[in-house]
């Protein structure tokens, strides 16, 4: 089993804009001081500096495609190697009424990491600033049970000064039908998983922005209580 437990995709939740007027490309890059994945603070995925970017690309209907990817580290785990996670993801994103939806698929693939490439359904509905989602997992491997689901309740707002607030809540629910093929113990079945508070602000017309997110740690799938971490954050994202 690997050190941390894992969720697979990153640091991100793949929501989908509403079916645009016309095909639109973007890009991201962005330095992180840690990468903690869902919640799991005390093993991160990458416990050093962290590099993550990706390409995204929506089309006219709402259809959309891109990819992710981050460097992963567990030295904080007495782990020597490194890695490299790749998320590849497609879905359809559009609007009912006064609600915004994604449905998509993520598949994860990564680099110097055994039994961790799974596939993984993502779902998402938002109205407002509240964005409500769901990914879940439908294979077996070293960081999940086919059937898991990992559910996040996402609030974000404008504040003065150019500030940006965003809180999402985590928590998950667990399936222990097939823990014999990769060692996966499961003692609970569901879990308040963490809460994260960040503060953003564009950094002048650069296009670039830093934020600061302090992560309030639950409990991973055994109750082992996380601790809380601070991350902070320069990313930039841009057009193509």
């Amino acid at each position: 089993m690997r050190a941390a437990m894992l969720a697979a995709a990153a640091a991100i939740v793949v929501v989908a804009a509403p079916a645009a007027a016309r095909a639109e490309t973007t890009g991201n890059v962005g330095v992180f001081s840690q990468y903690v994945l869902r919640g799991i603070t005390n093993v991160p995925e990458d416990d050093d500096l962290t590099l993550q970017g990706g390409i995204d690309w929506t089309g006219e209907t709402g259809f959309y495609l891109g990819y992710w990817g981050s460097t992963l580290s567990y030295r904080s785990a007495g782990a020597g190697s490194d890695g490299f996670e790749n998320d590849f993801f497609a879905g359809y994103g559009g609007t009912a009424g006064r609600f915004n939806y994604s449905l998509g698929l993520i598949q994860y693939y990564y680099l110097n990491v055994d039994d961790s490439d799974l596939l993984e359904f993502s779902g998402s509905v938002a109205i407002g600033p509240a964005t409500l989602g769901v990914e879940y997992l439908l294979q077996d491997g070293a960081w999940g049970n086919a059937g898991d689901a990992y559910w996040t309740l996402d609030y974000g707002t404008d504040l003065p000064g150019g500030f940006s607030f965003d809180a999402t809540l985590g928590y998950y629910t667990y399936d222990d039908s097939d823990p014999a093929r990769f060692g996966l113990e499961t003692t609970t079945r569901s879990a308040f998983r963490h809460l994260d508070l960040s503060l953003s602000r564009a950094i002048g017309s650069t296009g670039a922005a830093m934020s600061l997110t302090y992560v309030l740690g639950g409990k991973d799938r055994v109750g082992t209580d996380q601790g809380d971490a601070v991350v902070f954050a320069v990313t930039y994202d841009f057009g193509l």
